[in-house]
C-alpha cells in the first residue's frame, strides 16, 4: 500500500491527476475490495495512459520501461521454459546474457507473480523490466505465428533446393503456402494481404477492418519462390524487381470465386507486396446498408436526382469511396438511362451498366476514354478518380452539357474539394455551376457486440469535443472477445459529411473565396462536419470516441 501511495502521489507530482481524482481512485478501489488496481483505475476513468502510467511506475520502481517493439527478442529462449507460466504471470524472456535473464513483466507489484518466475527459472537472476501487457500478448502470438508456419516453410525449403522444383507447379509446397495465406484472409474477413521482406524474415499481414495484423512470419530463404509464383499468378514479368507492377488473378476459395488485384513495388530487401481481395458475393450494397446516418442519406438522395452536374466522393485511399459509387449507380440504373464508367482497374461488375477499363500502356487513359465516352450518348458516367486537369475539364464539360457525372478526389474534407478543384487549374465559375454536392467519408471499426460495455475515454479526447457533447454522455469501447479475435472491434462503418452546393455557396465559389470562408457560408445551410457524424454514432454504442478521433482532425 505504501507503494501504491507513492504512485498516486507521483502522478499528482506529474500533474497527470489531481488529489480529488487521487481520492476518487482510492473509494473505487475501497468499494471494489481492492479487487482493482489503482493503477487499472486511473486508465479505465481517462486519467491516464496504460503507457503513461507504466512508464512513472517504472520511474518509481526503479525499473526501466521498455517498448517491446524497438527490441529484437530471442524467440528461441522461449522453447526452454514454460509459456503456460510465462502467459500466466503476463511475463516474457527478452534475452539472456552471462549474468542475467532479462524478462519483461506487465505488473512489477504482483509478487506472486514474480515469486513464481524466480521459483521456476533458477539457472542465472533474473532482471526485470517494465512492458506493456498488451505488447507482451502481441510478442506470445508473433511466437506462435512462427512455430505454426515452421513445418510448411521446411517443407517449402526442401523442395526449393530439389532438383525437380518447378514455379509453375500448381502442387507445389510454394503453392500451397500462398493458398494458407489467402485462406486465411479470407477466414479472418480482410480486405488486403500484404507480404512484405525485411532483412531476417517476411511478415504477411491482413488489413481487418481497415487495421494490419500480422498473421505469418516466414523464413527469408522461401521469399524469392513466393514473390516469383504470386507474380505468375498475375501475369507480372517476375524478372522485373525494380519497377512497380500491378495484376490481376482469380482463385476458387471455399467453392467462392475470389478476384485479387495484385501489386508490387521494390524496397531495400526485396518487393512488397499487395493483394486486394475483391469478393464476388459481396458485390454491391444498397444505399441503405453504407451506414449513412438518415439525413445523410436524405441529403446524399438529393444529390443522385440531380438531372445534371457532378457529384464527387472524396476521401484517403480505402475510405470506401468506390462502394459509395457503386451503391449510387445501383440505386439510380434502370433500363431507361445509359450508365457508363471509366474505371482503373474494374474492380466488380454491374448489370445494365457499361464498364471501361483504362489502359495507360496504350495512352488509353481517364481523359483519353472520357472524350471517346461522351460520344456514345450517355445520361450517366461514372469516372474511378479524376488525376489531372484535362480530366477535370472533360469532366465538368460534360456535367454541364446534360451529363450526371460521378468522381472521386483525395481530400480530407468536402470544402478541400472545391479549393482543389481550382488549383488544379478549373475556373471557379466552372466549379460553381457544375458541382451539385461532395460526399467525404471515412471507415471506422464497429464495436464488437458480443463484449461491447461503457467506457471513460482519456480526458485529453473528450475536452477536444466536449462542444459536441451533451451534459450528459456515455461512450462505449469493446473489451475484446475470440468473436472479434480481442481487438474489441467487428466490422466497419462509414462515417461521412455531405456538402449540397446552393446558389450562395456557387456565388462564393465564382468569388474564388478560400476554404474557411465556403465552410462558414456552408454552416449556414446546414452543413454538419465529419466530426459531428462520428461523435453521433460514438455516443449510440456503434464505434468508440478513440477511432473517430483517430481519423477525424480535430
Amino acid at each position: 500500500m505504501q507503494k501504491t501511495a507513492k504512485i498516486g502521489d507521483a502522478l499528482i507530482d506529474e500533474g497527470k491527476i489531481t488529489q480529488e481524482q487521487l481520492s476518487k481512485a482510492l473509494l473505487i478501489q475501497k468499494e471494489s475490495n481492492f479487487s482493482k488496481k489503482l493503477g487499472e483505475i486511473f486508465v479505465d476513468e481517462g486519467l491516464i495512459s496504460e503507457k503513461e502510467f507504466a512508464k512513472i511506475l517504472a520511474s518509481q520502481l526503479d525499473f526501466e520501461f521498455i517498448d517491446l517493439y524497438n527490441i529484437n527478442i530471442d524467440f528461441s529462449l522461449l522453447k526452454n521454459f514454460s509459456l503456460n507460466m510465462l502467459k500466466s504471470t503476463d511475463s516474457i524472456i527478452i534475452k539472456e546474457d552471462e549474468d542475467f535473464i532479462h524478462i519483461a513483466i506487465s505488473d512489477p507489484l504482483n509478487y506472486e507473480y514474480m515469486e513464481l518466475l524466480e521459483r521456476n527459472i533458477v539457472t542465472k537472476p533474473i532482471k526485470y523490466y517494465i512492458s506493456l501487457k498488451s505488447d507482451i500478448k502481441y510478442i506470445f502470438e508473433r511466437f506462435e505465428i512462427i512455430e505454426t508456419a515452421r513445418t510448411l516453410m521446411e517443407k517449402v525449403k526442401n523442395e526449393i533446393n530439389s532438383k525437380e522444383f518447378k514455379l509453375d507447379n500448381k502442387q507445389s509446397s510454394i503453392m500451397l503456402l500462398i493458398e494458407q495465406i489467402i485462406k486465411s484472409a479470407i477466414r479472418n474477413g480482410a480486405s488486403d494481404i500484404h507480404i512484405e521482406p525485411n532483412n531476417t524474415d517476411v511478415s504477411v499481414r491482413n488489413r481487418v477492418d481497415g487495421v494490419l495484423r500480422e498473421v505469418f512470419v516466414l523464413d527469408i530463404e522461401v521469399y524469392n519462390a513466393l514473390a516469383s509464383r504470386i507474380k505468375i499468378l498475375g501475369n507480372l514479368d517476375i524478372s522485373e524487381k525494380r519497377r512497380s507492377q500491378d495484376g490481376r488473378f482469380s482463385m476458387i476459395v471455399n467453392s467462392n470465386q475470389y478476384d485479387f488485384r495484385l501489386s508490387t513495388a521494390p524496397t531495400l530487401y526485396g518487393e512488397s507486396i499487395v493483394m486486394r481481395i475483391l469478393d464476388q458475393q459481396k458485390i454491391l450494397l444498397k444505399l441503405e446498408q453504407l451506414g449513412m446516418s438518415e439525413k445523410n442519406l436524405k441529403k446524399f438522395q438529393t444529390l443522385l436526382e440531380a438531372p445534371y452536374g457532378i457529384v464527387f466522393v472524396t476521401g484517403p485511399t480505402g475510405s470506401g469511396k468506390t462502394t459509395t459509387l457503386y451503391a449510387a449507380l445501383n440505386d439510380i440504373k434502370d433500363i431507361e438511362h445509359k450508365i457508363i464508367t471509366i474505371e482503373d482497374p474494374i474492380e466488380y461488375q454491374l448489370s445494365l451498366v457499361q464498364q471501361i477499363q483504362i489502359n495507360e500502356k496504350i495512352d488509353y487513359s481517364f481523359n483519353n476514354v472520357l472524350r471517346s465516352v461522351l460520344r456514345q450518348d450517355p445520361d450517366i458516367i461514372m469516372i474511378g478518380e479524376i488525376r489531372d486537369e484535362e480530366t477535370l475539364n472533360t469532366a465538368v464539360g460534360a456535367s454541364l452539357t446534360g451529363h450526371l457525372v460521378f468522381s472521386t478526389l483525395h481530400t480530407n474534407d468536402a470544402p478541400s474539394a472545391i479549393t482543389r478543384m481550382i488549383q488544379m487549374g478549373l475556373q471557379p465559375y466552372l466549379a460553381a455551376d457544375s458541382l451539385v454536392g461532395i460526399v467525404t467519408q471515412r471507415l471506422v471499426r464497429k464495436i464488437c457486440k458480443s463484449c461491447k460495455r461503457e467506457h471513460k475515454p482519456h480526458l485529453s479526447l473528450t475536452k477536444k469535443v466536449s462542444q459536441y457533447l451533451p451534459e450528459k454522455y456515455i461512450f462505449y469501447n469493446g473489451k475484446g472477445c475470440v468473436k472479434c479475435n480481442f481487438s474489441g472491434y467487428l466490422g466497419r462503418v462509414m462515417i461521412c459529411e455531405i456538402l449540397q452546393i446552393n446558389d450562395a455557396l456557387s456565388t462564393k465559389i465564382s468569388q474564388e473565396k478560400n476554404r474557411f470562408e465556403i465552410l462558414q457560408e456552408a454552416l449556414k445551410y446546414g452543413y454538419e462536419p465529419m466530426l459531428i457524424d462520428g461523435i453521433d454514432k460514438a455516443l449510440n454504442g456503434t464505434i468508440s470516441l478513440e477511432e473517430v478521433l483517430r481519423v477525424v482532425k480535430v
